[in-house]
């Protein structure tokens, strides 16, 4: 007997549903490292670029992003990809903008016009701190991450305010994972670390003195969710010869409670 043929565009019924999920999901890995292939120093990539960096075959990564093209998750107006405005018009809608960013962008815009130095919008991910938002000014300092970038939690005065405030597992793991020195001055011990996060909710922010950029220091205070648990950290870098920790902790700290009463209202 003639085997049956399904129609065009339609699975046969030998396909099991989990080979169809098992086949979806690696597409989307494979989409996945496509998009990881990107970042703060890789704007834009060509084709043997995006292979490099993806680790997928040439064939794979070119039918990928063609079809990325397609869903505006990519761009390409000349010869190089790019990620597409499809993928900035829904992170949009993901909380940590709609919510957070609302609520605390005014209160840094003040901080920033009183210190008249960048000011940085930061959450936990992971073992980094992921970069919400930024005000940089005319005097902006190429050496900082961009928004959307990441620092070390450990080593950030920003990482060290939100790990001052988390669950010990938290501090813990990322303690027991990799901890670089990226200054002569970078706290690698956890032990120092640790002493540092105790010491931090007695005075009310943190402080990192050039340990990730020799000249530069940072100090950061907590901002705090409606159910009272750390939600993000706000800090001002500059100069170490203009930040003052013994100035600028206290009105970071105001800045920070100003801005947790702000979203804790925002997300009730």
């Amino acid at each position: 007997m003639t085997p049956r043929v399904p129609p065009r565009g339609v699975r046969s019924p030998d396909v099991s549903l989990s080979e169809r999920d098992t086949t979806a999901s690696g597409g989307l890995e494979r989409a996945a490292a496509i998009l990881d292939a990107f970042d703060p120093a890789h704007r834009e990539l060509t084709l043997a670029a995006l292979v490099r960096r993806s680790g997928l075959p040439r064939s794979t990564t070119h039918r990928l992003a063609d079809r990325m093209l397609a869903l505006g998750w990519l761009d390409k107006p000349h010869d190089r990809y790019r990620i597409g405005n499809r993928l900035f018009e829904l992170s949009g809608l993901a909380p940590i903008r709609t919510e957070l960013r609302e609520s605390v962008l005014p209160f840094m815009q003040d901080l920033y016009n009183t210190v008249r130095t960048t000011v940085q919008l930061g959450v936990l991910d992971g073992s980094q701190v992921l970069i919400v938002e930024k005000i940089a000014g005319h005097r902006p300092m190429p050496m900082l991450s961009q928004v959307g970038g990441t620092v070390p939690t450990f080593c950030s005065a920003l990482g060290r305010a939100l790990l001052a405030y988390s669950p010990r597992s938290v501090v813990d793991a990322v303690l027991a994972g990799d901890l670089p020195a990226r200054t002569p001055r970078t706290l690698t011990n956890p032990a120092a670390i640790r002493r540092e996060l105790a010491a931090m909710p007695d005075r009310g922010w943190a402080v990192e003195r050039e340990e990730g950029n020799i000249g530069v220091t940072c100090v950061a205070a907590p901002i705090f969710g409606p159910d009272g648990t750390v939600a993000a950290a706000v800090s001002i870098t500059g100069p170490t010869g203009l930040v003052r920790p013994d100035r600028a902790g206290p009105a970071v700290r105001l800045v920070a409670a100003a801005a947790s009463r702000a979203f804790s209202k925002q997300s009730r």
